[in-house]
């Protein structure tokens, strides 16, 4: 494994997760790195060197380093996965789309709604409910007659939005007004190689677990 893509990665983390799933997605030969956050492995001095941010993920790649969950999918899919981002102008925009929403809205809803009952962050639910209602509104509407985000086939755009959607209920977001998105989250669990996230059993996982 010297020449795999060494993954940063921390099991609860929705931007960790969409990486590796990704590199499971895409065939890309990685290992992963479990980053003792509760520990504050992630401020250490060596961690810090090679990513001034403090935060997982970060992928080393030989000697090149990069962090961000979304500028990594981007790095990865023009190096080793062309298929998953197209290569004219208009696609590539649309794909950027579902990427600035995976930063935005869909980080400020549903993953804000899931790190207030996972880890007890001190945020707005009703903030956070709001925004994931608006977000996943969005979504729904977007993919009425699509199988895929972005053309006829998966892209880092449906990688980018899987895990804080697919675990939104562990934040007491229902996905049940939602089949389209629901499709959508099927469609990519069916793909070879996916790799499922930790689901922690709070929310309305817990009430189904119950």
């Amino acid at each position: 494994m010297s020449n795999a893509v060494r993954i940063h990665s921390f099991p609860l983390s929705g931007h960790a997760h969409r990486v590796v799933l990704f590199a499971g997605l895409a065939g890309i030969n990685h290992t992963v790195i479990n980053v003792d956050l509760g520990g504050g492995a992630h401020k250490s001095k060596n961690y810090l060197a090679k990513n001034p941010a403090g935060q997982v993920p970060m992928i080393e790649d030989g000697d090149t380093v990069v962090s961000d969950s979304n500028a990594i999918l981007v790095y990865l899919a023009r190096k080793y996965a062309p298929s998953y981002i197209p290569n004219d102008p208009v696609g590539e925009a649309e794909v950027q789309k579902f990427l600035t929403l995976a930063a935005g809205e869909l980080a400020f809803g549903p993953a804000a709604a899931r790190l207030i009952n996972v880890f007890k962050a001190p945020l707005d639910k009703d903030f956070a409910h709001a925004t994931a209602a608006k977000v996943l509104g969005k979504l729904e509407a977007h993919l009425e007659g699509r199988e895929w985000l972005v053309g006829d086939a998966p892209t880092i755009a449906d990688v980018a939005i899987y895990s804080y959607t697919a675990h939104a209920p562990e934040g007491d977001v229902s996905l049940d007004p939602y089949p389209n998105v629901r499709r959508l989250l099927s469609n990519i669990e069916a793909l070879d190689g996916f790799v499922p996230m930790v689901s922690t059993p709070v929310g309305l996982k817990a009430t189904k677990a119950a």
